[in-house]
């Protein structure tokens, strides 16, 4: 999984007071108002400190997406680690990892003001964090294959194809929720994934 490197030197402002900062922006104003030298200044920290590490914008708002997605991973992986299963961790760890995202503050304020920004990651490539859902998912579906608890096929496959179910319910997950309950539709979810990975 791919983590935000933190630094013991006293002189060296941690990367995660900069993305703290960059989170408080793009809340306030959303993505497209947020700017640098807006960063900097929450952070009181100087432009130019925040220049060495974040020479763009995108950049930052990339490393700050992949920070908070990698904290809603950990998460999902520390309750699917109770499933005896690796069928039933990654069915777990799917349901937490939409659930979370349903109701993270980053999500919302990247999909209410900055939705547009999102089309690149459905019809052009495949992002960081999705990159990093896909990998978790392969794994899983390696161990499931070896544990026996998930039908043989090629991992790769199975797990792009997992991946495109997931996604939809990631991005147009509030929409869906708007005369239906979260958790009714996370349930229907949780038998699809089981129902389709079963050998």
């Amino acid at each position: 999984m791919t983590s935000i490197r933190h630094t013991t030197s006293p002189n060296r402002v941690a990367d995660d007071v900069l993305l703290d900062a960059a989170m408080t922006c793009v809340l306030a104003v959303g993505v497209r108002r947020t700017t640098l030298s807006d960063v900097a200044r929450k952070a009181s920290v100087s432009r130019m400190t925040l220049y060495r590490r974040f020479p763009d914008v995108r950049g930052l708002l990339s490393a700050l997406i992949t920070r908070e997605f990698g904290k809603v991973m950990t998460e999902a992986n520390r309750e699917a680690a109770k499933e005896p299963t690796a069928r039933g961790q990654l069915v777990v760890a799917s349901v937490h990892t939409i659930r979370a995202l349903a109701n993270n503050p980053l999500m919302h304020a990247v999909i209410e003001r900055d939705g547009e920004m999102l089309l690149p990651y459905i019809m052009e490539r495949i992002g960081t964090s999705q990159r990093m859902t896909e990998e978790f998912l392969r794994a899983q579906l390696a161990a499931g294959q070896r544990d026996g608890s998930i039908r043989v096929a090629d991992p790769a496959v199975q797990a792009r194809t997992v991946f495109l179910l997931l996604q939809p319910y990631a991005f147009s997950i509030r929409p869906s929720t708007s005369d239906l309950p979260l958790e009714s539709l996370l349930a229907e979810l949780a038998r699809l994934l089981d129902a389709a990975l079963r050998p």
